[in-house]
């Protein structure tokens, strides 16, 4: 029985994983590209590397990512430069839990 537990529970962590991925790979990297040929907006890389190390604990990354994609506001922004350069995101409609979800992934993503 313990094992059977074990089972599904690294089953669910792993689904969960893909799936921010899967949501991932189907929206943000159309403008959001993992390497430096991406001219729309600044790579996940950047992102991620700029805002996990103001919220490197993961809890606050998902909270802060989430909450700020939802309604991007320059004022809460740490790229400003990339705001510069991009112009600000555009609000896209996706619920929290979505933007959670792919949260959780990016600040598991290795370079």
């Amino acid at each position: 029985m313990k094992i059977k537990l074990l089972i599904l529970l690294l089953s669910i962590n792993l689904f969960a994983s893909s799936y921010g991925e899967l949501l991932f790979n189907g929206n943000c990297i159309t403008c959001h590209s993992t390497n430096e040929l991406n001219k729309s907006a600044p790579t996940i890389i950047e992102i991620q590397k700029i805002y996990k190390s103001s919220f490197p604990l993961k809890k606050d990354f998902i909270h802060y990512m989430s909450t700020w994609v939802l309604n991007p506001n320059k004022e809460t922004s740490l790229m400003d430069d990339a705001i510069e350069k991009y112009k600000l995101m555009p609000m896209l409609g996706y619920d929290k839990e979505t933007l959670e979800e792919i949260s959780s992934y990016l600040y598991d993503l290795t370079n």
